[in-house]
């Protein structure tokens, strides 16, 4: 009997996983994954850092490369082949050589797709200029960083208010440029409450960042390289360089036109073990969707997390284990010059759009014992369902000690615990870390009185 084939398209978190563990679980396989760009297996969250001067090598944000995959695990990978059609009838795919315009045709066992996502950029006028970026491939990172080295630019504006779009602004800060942040929306972060966004709005404000909130750009002013960026009210803002940070979109294309069913969230709808509605044809990433623990139903929440976990699952069933993606609750952290932020579950905007009855409550209270250095206060937003009293969401943001609590309401939130049960937790104490009463049992404890 002939070794199996294991074709996989896109080579970052989900398909680099998959890859890893089909090769764990059949040694004898033949493994093939196509990346259309020059690198696999890279820690896209860490460019910010890079950009800002945190992460000194982009060497450092590659943890394997093509090489390392076809010695050590025996996984071939053919960087800047872009594959052009899936044909499941025949179970092959086209692909082509993007250095040499060749176009072969791969037969396939199983086949995943992890084509990831694409950011949103609005045709607007000057959007090609030198000097306007985008942040989502390992390229655009270093294209952008090396244009801040080459260019030294002392104004930056930064389209979008989302957490990369918070990330950079501290990015381009430490690297001596002034930054102003421009939101179409009347609100920052759109996946978080007005209490939260508050206190990351001050902080702005505190690192002389200028944020504009309701207003659309329209232009992009310049010749040889940006200048500025135009308004819809008219006004022109400085700009030496512009980050477009409005979202992403899946790349489901391929998939479609394979005639692979798409979710009603425009991602790849799969099933708990990955699969897609064409037999032997799996996606993970941030090209699919994920399953929501509290909304019971597939959702769009690309995560790098989300991705590894996801690309596992589908290895392990494409190699004939049976395994299932538990699913997500939609937990994310970031931070955002002396902030971190945190959320997991719904917010009270998503509560209210589902349609729940809950209740709510806001609490502030120090993140160590408050005599000890450094300690400063977090404030944290937790959610109910009034009916059971199960903890459905928590918005979290403080100077530190932000990440530890938001993965205890995660937790309570994955093992569908009630208010009550949170507060009864046992959980550490010493006075670098958390007074005697942890803030999250004090957020529970408030819950409670509403219940």
């Amino acid at each position: 009997m002939s070794a199996q084939t294991f074709l996989i398209i896109g080579g970052v978190a989900g398909g680099m996983s998959a890859a890893s563990r089909i090769r764990v679980l059949n040694p004898e396989a033949k493994i093939h994954v196509f990346q259309k760009n020059s690198y696999v297996s890279y820690i896209a969250c860490g460019m910010p850092y890079l950009i800002g001067g945190k992460v000194n090598s982009i060497n450092t944000l590659v943890m394997y490369d093509a090489a390392f995959f076809k010695e050590k695990r025996k996984i071939d990978v053919s960087l800047h082949h872009e594959v052009q059609k899936i044909i499941p009838s025949e179970k092959i795919i086209t692909v082509k050589n993007m250095e040499t315009g060749t176009m072969t045709d791969y037969p396939y066992d199983r086949l995943l797709i992890s084509t990831g996502a694409r950011p949103v950029v609005p045709p607007l006028k000057g959007i090609n200029l030198p000097g306007v970026f985008k942040l989502r491939e390992l390229e655009d990172g270093i294209a952008l960083n090396n244009f801040v080295n080459n260019n030294k630019p002392q104004s930056a504006v930064i389209i979008g208010a989302g957490a990369i779009g918070m990330e950079m602004a501290e990015a381009f800060s430490e690297r001596n440029m002034s930054v102003t942040m421009v939101e179409k929306m009347p609100a920052i972060l759109g996946t978080m409450d007005d209490e939260i966004n508050e206190v990351i709005e001050n902080e702005l404000k505190n690192k002389n960042v200028m944020l504009i909130k309701s207003k659309a750009v329209v232009e992009f002013i310049g010749e040889n390289s940006v200048r500025a960026v135009l308004l819809e009210d008219g006004t022109q803002l400085k700009a030496d360089i512009v980050l477009v940070s409005i979202g992403i979109r899946p790349n489901i294309e391929l998939a479609r036109d394979a005639g692979i069913e798409i979710g009603q969230t425009g991602a790849i709808k799969v099933n708990e073990r990955m699969e897609t509605s064409i037999p032997d044809i799996y996606a993970a990433g941030d090209c699919a969707e994920a399953y929501h623990l509290l909304l019971k139903r597939n959702v769009y929440m690309p995560l790098g997390t989300t991705a590894n976990k996801q690309g596992r699952v589908a290895g392990d069933n494409m190699a004939g284990g049976n395994v299932r993606f538990h699913g997500i609750v939609g937990t994310s952290v970031f931070k955002v010059f002396d902030l971190e932020v945190g959320r997991t579950g719904l917010s009270e905007k998503d509560a209210k759009k589902e349609g729940l009855t809950y209740v709510s409550d806001v609490i502030e209270h120090f993140s160590k014992a408050h005599y000890f250095e450094g300690a400063a206060k977090i404030r944290i937003k937790l959610l109910a369902e009034k009916a059971s009293g199960k903890i459905i969401g928590a918005q979290l943001v403080g100077k530190n000690g932000v990440a530890k609590r938001l993965d205890v309401v995660a937790s309570a939130i994955g093992a569908g615990m009630t208010a009550a049960e949170m507060n009864n937790l046992d959980l550490s104490y010493a006075p670098p870390f958390a007074p005697v009463y942890d803030p999250i049992l004090i957020a529970a404890n408030e819950i409670l009185k509403k219940l």
